[in-house]
């Protein structure tokens, strides 16, 4: 399915970065956030490790001139929360995305309260080009796929990023959204086909 493909070609994003715990690999993650938890340094950097990428490929795509910034942000947030915090592997990462969601939300707003000037129009909503078929599935780099993916309009992109890349499930994605699941799945319908036309059209133009 075009969804399998995506992340095939996604997978330079994350390399060496496990998405999902199996197996016995649970019971180690479990331990490992309950020593962070406890304030064990070398288990937070553990989990620090594990999720760091993927959280700052999302903010590159949602906030590109902060992200480095909102990803500090987000891991002093998890630090001050991380007691209160009940669920495994896929629980997490949802938890820490839905985190860092907020800080660019809270730092938007800070932002406008800053400008004393009136806001332009802004910066045009991206022409949003279109993505992986399965002849291009297995070339395109993973820079290339983050750049084709921060070139979607922000809302497609963002899901986009959580699904293929972060790897969560269409409920996942709407909880941390805010949209309803059959809006999630309209935006994810919307943005893969428009990006599979893009890659077509570059390897024409290649």
């Amino acid at each position: 399915m075009t969804g399998d493909r995506l992340r095939q070609a996604a997978k330079a994003l994350n390399q060496g970065v496990s998405q999902r715990v199996e197996g016995g690999q649970a019971a180690a993650f479990q331990a490992t956030l309950n020593a962070a938890a406890r304030g064990d340094e070398d288990a937070f950097g553990a989990l620090w490790r594990n999720l760091q990428p993927t959280l700052l490929n999302y903010l590159k795509v949602i906030a590109p001139d902060s992200a480095e910034d909102l990803s500090a942000e987000t891991w002093l947030e998890v630090i001050r929360k991380l007691d209160r915090f009940q669920g495994d592997e896929p629980a997490f990462r949802s938890w820490v995305l839905t985190i860092a969601r907020q800080q660019v939300v809270d730092w938007r707003r800070r932002s406008a309260r800053r400008r004393t000037e009136p806001l332009s129009t802004g910066t045009p909503e991206r022409a949003a080009p279109d993505w992986l078929s399965a002849s291009v599935a297995d070339t395109i780099s993973g820079r290339e796929a983050l750049s084709l993916v921060t070139s979607l309009p922000p809302a497609q992109a963002e899901v986009v990023i959580l699904r293929v890349i972060a790897g969560l499930n269409v409920a996942e994605v709407a909880a941390i959204t805010g949209k309803t699941p059959s809006a999630v799945r309209m935006l994810s319908h919307r943005a893969l086909r428009r990006l599979a036309q893009e890659v077509k059209a570059t390897q024409s133009d290649g």
